[in-house]
C-alpha cells in the first residue's frame, strides 16, 4: 500500500494557512505598512512553493488517462465553483446582474485553470533537455507581460508566469528536497527568509507584480525595464520558494493530516473571507489590526475547512464522489 508523505502534506498545510492568512490581510494592507510588508513577503512565495510542489507530483502526465483524470479533478470543479461563487457575488456585493463567465475565472480560482495547462504544457516542454525547457519557460515568463491581452483572460498571465516554477517542481527529485532540508539547507533559508522580510520594509513596488497576472503595460511604460524588474522577482521568488521548503517539517506532525484537504480550504475559503470582506466585520477588524488575531483567524478557518464535516458535505461538489457521505449515512442505519 502506498503511505503519503509527511513532507509534503506538511508543506501544503502551511502554505493554505498563509494563503488564508493574506487573503484575510488584503483589506487592511492600504492603511498600515507593516500589514502591507507581510503581504508582500508570503506573496513572494507562498502560491510559488504550491504551484513548484504540483509540479513535483505531474511526473505521471503520460499516463493513459492522466489528462482525462486532471479535467475531471480541475476543470468541473472549476466550472462549478465558477459558477457558485458568481452567484455569492451577485448577492452579497448587490451586484445588477449574475456575471457568468468561465473563461475570466472567478478570484482565486485561476490556480485551478492554470494547473490544468501546466500539465499540458509538459507534454511540449519534455521533449527537450531540462536546462533548455526551463530557460524556454522563463524567457516565456517575461516575454509574456508584453502581451496586452494576458491578462485575467483564461488566467493567460498568470500561466506563463509562474509555469517555471511547475516546471522546476516537475524537474526536481525527493533527494533535493531532503537537501533542502539539511540542517546547512535550513539555516541558510531561515537566513535568506529573514534578509527577503527586511527587505521590504525599505523596498518600494507595486504589490501586484507578484501576482503575475496583469502586463507590463499596467505599471507603466513597456519598456526594457519591465522585463529585468519581473526578472529580479523570479530570483526572489524561486529563493524565497526553496527558502520557505527547506523550512518545512520532514516527519509527521499533528496537522499532517489536514494537509490532505488543502484543495477543500483554498476552494471554500473565498465565501467567509468575501463575506467578511462584504460585511460590517471588516471594520471591526480595522481596529484591531493585530497580526496575532488575523494569524489566529487563518488557522481557525483552515481547520475548520479541513475538517470531517465539512469534506462530508463538500465531497460531491469538490471530487465529485460521495464516499464520506456514504460511509456516514451507512454508520447512521447501523446505530
Amino acid at each position: 500500500m502506498k503511505t503519503r508523505d509527511s513532507y509534503f502534506d506538511n508543506a501544503k498545510f502551511l502554505l493554505i494557512i498563509l494563503v488564508v492568512f493574506g487573503h484575510l490581510i488584503r483589506s487592511f494592507i492600504d492603511n498600515n505598512d507593516v500589514m502591507l510588508h507581510i503581504y508582500k513577503f508570503i506573496y513572494t512565495f507562498h502560491m510559488p512553493a504550491f504551484i513548484l510542489v504540483s509540479g513535483y507530483f505531474a511526473k505521471g502526465f503520460r499516463k493513459e488517462g492522466y489528462v482525462g483524470k486532471i479535467a475531471k479533478k480541475l476543470i468541473v470543479p472549476y466550472l462549478i465553483f465558477q459558477g457558485i461563487y458568481s452567484v455569492y457575488y451577485y448577492l452579497i456585493q448587490k451586484q445588477d446582474k449574475i456575471e457568468l463567465n468561465p473563461l475570466d475565472p472567478q478570484w482565486s480560482l485561476w490556480f485551478l485553470l492554470s494547473l490544468f495547462f501546466w500539465n499540458l504544457m509538459l507534454f511540449l516542454f519534455t521533449k527537450t533537455n531540462w536546462k533548455n525547457a526551463l530557460a524556454l519557460s522563463f524567457l516565456l515568463g517575461i516575454g509574456i507581460g508584453y502581451v496586452d491581452f494576458a491578462n485575467n483572460f483564461l488566467s493567460i498571465g498568470r500561466t506563463f508566469v509562474f509555469f517555471p516554477l511547475f516546471l522546476i517542481g516537475y524537474y526536481m527529485k525527493r533527494d533535493h528536497f531532503y537537501k533542502l532540508t539539511s540542517v546547512k539547507g535550513r539555516t541558510i533559508s531561515l537566513l535568506f527568509l529573514a534578509f527577503t522580510f527586511s527587505m521590504y520594509f525599505f523596498l518600494q513596488f507595486d504589490f501586484e507584480w507578484l501576482f503575475g497576472s496583469k502586463p507590463y503595460s499596467a505599471f507603466g511604460q513597456e519598456i526594457a525595464v519591465s522585463a529585468l524588474i519581473r526578472t529580479s522577482f523570479y530570483v526572489m521568488t524561486v529563493a524565497s520558494t526553496l527558502s520557505f521548503l527547506a523550512i518545512v517539517p520532514q516527519r509527521e506532525a499533528f496537522f499532517t493530516s489536514w494537509g490532505t484537504r488543502t484543495f477543500y480550504v483554498y476552494l471554500l475559503h473565498g465565501f467567509i473571507i468575501n463575506g467578511i470582506r462584504n460585511s460590517p466585520a471588516v471594520e471591526w477588524l480595522a481596529d484591531y489590526q493585530s497580526i496575532a488575531i488575523y494569524a489566529a483567524a487563518a488557522i481557525a478557518v483552515t481547520f475548520l475547512l479541513s475538517s470531517n464535516f465539512v469534506k462530508t458535505w463538500t465531497e460531491p461538489m469538490i471530487e465529485l464522489r460521495a464516499t464520506s457521505l456514504k460511509r456516514k449515512w451507512k454508520s447512521l442505519q447501523q446505530t
